[in-house]
């Protein structure tokens, strides 16, 4: 960018802004029997990051808090990719709690490119987003505004799957954190049976976004929790498939590489305000705590 007109727009005392939203887990994560590579399906949650972005000419990046380093990274490669200066500040707010498998690295990733964005008008595509956040770790697809089925290991979008129906995920955290760079590192192992059914399961839950099927999506969900067990085990598993039958919720759906462990229902459902108390009523008797998180 030429150095009068980034004086001029330091001048003018701007500020860029973006924002992300974070996803429950994932619908489904397996791999894929054609290819061989590691996808996973999205959920988008009403949970956000928020970014800005904040010029300077000290020649230095700041951010705030300091141990958003990722994001860090993030913007200076993003800065130097453009041939901009790498002076300012970016600070972050997020509504996601870190290690738990809700996409809070991807979504702090993706608000900060957009915060830059902003500021110097750049229209980052996604193709180019990908390959900056694969520069940084494994990430979700949150940068796409439908749900989608993404090489998370790859940064790569593999196909939008569309809008979800209005769920509500009852949940709770079995505590702990996962590092997900750390987690990815190491290549899973599947049987050529549990290749096929990850493969049958993500083209029945395309249908089933296709058709916009609630029952279908929580079949898929749930299935795809039990088999994530060998990988990263949920204790309260059973006692939630069993509170999902008893209840009449659309199925469990977890984060896969996380902590958090949940029951969807429809708020479409006429007796959505009534599994929703009920719900609520048991897992608070036993758990420490309940969240309640709703899909855009």
């Amino acid at each position: 960018m030429n150095t009068l007109i980034h004086e001029e727009i330091l001048a003018s005392n701007k500020v860029g802004k973006g924002i992300s939203f974070g996803t429950f887990g994932e619908l489904l994560q397996g791999v894929q029997l054609d290819n061989d590579v590691d996808f996973l399906v999205t959920l988008p949650i009403k949970l956000y990051s928020q970014a800005e972005f904040y010029p300077d000419s000290s020649g230095s990046l700041k951010v705030v808090p300091e141990l958003k380093q990722k994001s860090s990274q993030l913007a200076i490669n993003l800065l130097n990719y453009f041939n901009l200066p790498t002076g300012g500040t970016l600070s972050i707010k997020s509504d996601l709690p870190e290690g738990k498998g809700l996409a809070s690295s991807s979504a702090d990733l993706v608000a900060t490119a957009r915060a830059i964005d902003s500021y110097y008008k750049l229209n980052i595509e996604n193709d180019l987003l990908e390959r900056l956040m694969k520069e940084v770790e494994p990430s979700d697809g949150v940068m796409y505004p439908a749900v989608v089925s993404f090489y998370h290991r790859k940064v790569q979008l593999e196909e939008v799957f569309g809008s979800i129906p209005p769920l509500t995920i009852i949940a709770i955290d079995e505590g702990g954190e996962v590092d997900t760079l750390e987690y990815n590192k190491f290549p899973k192992t599947y049987t050529p049976e549990e290749k096929a059914e990850y493969t049958l399961l993500k083209n029945k839950l395309k249908y089933a976004f296709e058709e916009q099927n609630v029952i279908a999506i929580g079949e898929v969900a749930t299935r795809s929790a039990i088999m994530n067990q060998t990988w990263q085990e949920k204790k309260s598993l059973e006692y939630f498939l069993h509170q999902s039958k008893n209840q009449g919720a659309l199925g469990v759906v977890v984060a896969h590489s996380g902590t958090y462990i949940g029951l969807l229902l429809c708020k479409e459902d006429k007796y959505y305000k009534q599994k929703l108390n009920n719900l609520h009523f048991e897992l608070e008797s036993k758990f420490e705590k309940v969240y309640f998180y709703d899909t855009i």
